[in-house]
């Protein structure tokens, strides 16, 4: 760890020594937009519990902060924010009451405030379960959920949600007019696809290093590193918004923003100590830093973070920066539907997890225990309010969804998308847990992902749902021009040192 940390210190200074402010370069006199960052903390109590699996973990050390960032732009008639938070996944909940915080100190509308979670597997007890979620249902059930699952903290979900508000409201004070820049880098030596197509004609995620079983990887990875700056009007750079595609487990001794914090520390040490990074997960339900092809251990946190950055940095060098309008900001609710556990199922279930995790196979147990818990869901909400949304910024959108959604969906949009840059942002604005293609959910399917619980368990057709109002969207938006230098005029005297035939004597 010490050793990559100092790799990671003498890259940034090495950057630092490249990262001279430049002028602002605009390619016509329009106006330029007013933004703001801030950030917040939200670091956890030791002791809380640490989401992520299906059973409690207790966290008792830190290891480092856990914090809100968020970027207000501001074309003079409308005002967007982009918020990232370093937790597993927010709520539907804590969205609506955050938004409405948003609105109630600073005016800004619900729906052009993203609020987007970074997945980290190390962050503080913003799920599984809410309190109070199923205090609808039986006694089984109610043990089920609050005494053998990883469930959300009540003051803890209320300090999120205040932070959130906080660090927009604080964003939209320090706005400032500034220049803006768009750009996109390459990295795929950090990220894979955990799923694999085996002999036996199914998929299966994390299959073991080199198993001979494997036949291939079942899906590909996004290597985009999206990446939007903005600069003062002295050249400082403000803040960035960082977009990519890789689940954030990587191993953390404490409580952690997980590789995100890596991202963050290799920015700053290149271009100034202050600088906030929004970070927004791309779609990544079945991509990790795991590479279940190579002989070696796995990357981990410094290493995902730092070359990630890295890249970012360097995109951030090389952009034109400029204007960058007009802003914009559009949201759909959908009305999913769920896949539903046979009642013969759901009965044997009970039975199962009546005996305890002790006295049968534990894997087995865990997912009878999610199948009971669906259940008693399913008898409450029989439809699913998903939000997608978009959030433009002249030549760049993001676009939302709630799930961890496979990348194959992400990638797509991309394609058919008709801005220049589209960056995917899972995660955001509530939790439905994977969505796999509906391929993954077919005959030859199979995988983690594709289990039935309480936390996954939308409608076969869910993400396809998801991508075709995330592309009707955004064909109905009207995307800007990235900034872009003025043109050098032609030069008619060529540079009289080098205006000559060869000199061989």
């Amino acid at each position: 760890m010490f050793t990559m940390l100092c790799r990671i210190s003498f890259l940034a200074a090495c950057f630092a020594v490249l990262a001279m402010p430049a002028g602002p370069a605009t390619a016509d006199d329009a106006p330029l937009l007013k933004i703001g960052f801030a950030e917040t903390d939200i670091t956890p109590e030791p002791g809380m519990e640490k989401p992520g699996g299906y059973g409690k973990a207790f966290v008792k050390t830190i290891q480092d902060p856990c914090k809100v960032r968020a970027a207000v732009f501001d074309d003079g008639t409308k005002r967007v924010a982009l918020v990232g938070i370093d937790a597993l996944v927010i709520r539907r909940q804590t969205t609506l009451a955050a938004r409405k915080l948003i609105q109630q100190q600073c005016g800004i509308p619900p729906e052009a405030v993203l609020i987007g979670a970074s997945h980290s597997h190390s962050s503080g007890p913003t799920g599984m379960i809410l309190p109070g979620e199923y205090d609808h249902a039986d006694d089984l059930v109610k043990e089920l959920a609050y005494e053998k699952s990883s469930c959300a903290d009540a003051k803890y979900l209320q300090r999120v949600v205040e932070q959130i508000a906080a660090a927009v409201c604080q964003a939209n004070d320090k706005r400032v007019e500034a220049v803006c820049g768009v750009g996109s880098g390459h990295e795929d030596q950090v990220a894979f696809n955990r799923r694999f197509r085996m002999k036996n004609g199914l998929s299966f995620t994390h299959p073991g290093k080199r198993n001979p079983e494997i036949v291939k990887p079942a899906g590909p990875i996004d290597p985009e590193v999206g990446v939007v700056g903005s600069w003062d009007k002295d050249g400082n750079l403000l803040g960035c918004v960082v977009n990519y595609a890789c689940h954030a487990t990587c191993s953390a001794k404490g409580f952690s923003a997980n590789w995100i914090y890596y991202l963050e520390q290799v920015i700053r040490g290149a271009l100034g100590k202050d600088v906030v990074v929004v970070f927004l997960q791309g779609d990544c339900g079945d991509i990790t830093q795991v590479d279940n092809l190579s002989p070696y251990p796995n990357v981990d946190g410094p290493i995902v973070g730092g070359r990630v950055g890295a890249e970012a940095v360097k995109v951030l060098l090389s952009m034109h920066r400029g204007a960058m309008g007009p802003l914009d900001a559009r949201t759909k609710i959908l009305d999913m539907g769920h896949r539903v556990p046979t009642p013969e199922r759901v009965a044997a279930c009970r039975e199962l997890v009546k005996k305890g995790p002790k006295e049968v196979d534990a894997t087995e147990w865990t997912f009878a225990k999610e199948i009971v818990l669906l259940d008693a869901l399913l008898k409450k909400d029989v439809v699913e309010e998903v939000e997608v949304q978009a959030i433009q910024i002249g030549p760049a959108v993001f676009v939302t969804n709630q799930a961890e959604m496979f990348v194959e969906y992400g990638l797509e949009l991309k394609e058919k998308s008709p801005f220049e840059y589209t960056f995917p942002v899972e995660l955001a604005n509530g939790c439905v847990g994977y969505v796999p293609t509906e391929e993954a959910l077919g005959e030859h399917g199979g995988g983690y992902e594709t289990r039935l619980t309480s936390y996954s368990n939308l409608e076969v057709a869910g993400g396809r749902k998801i991508l075709d109002a995330s592309i009707e969207m955004v064909n109905g938006m009207k995307p800007g021009n990235a900034p872009t230098p003025p043109e050098t005029p032609p030069v008619t005297t060529p540079w009289s040192y080098g205006n000559v035939p060869p000199e061989v004597k």
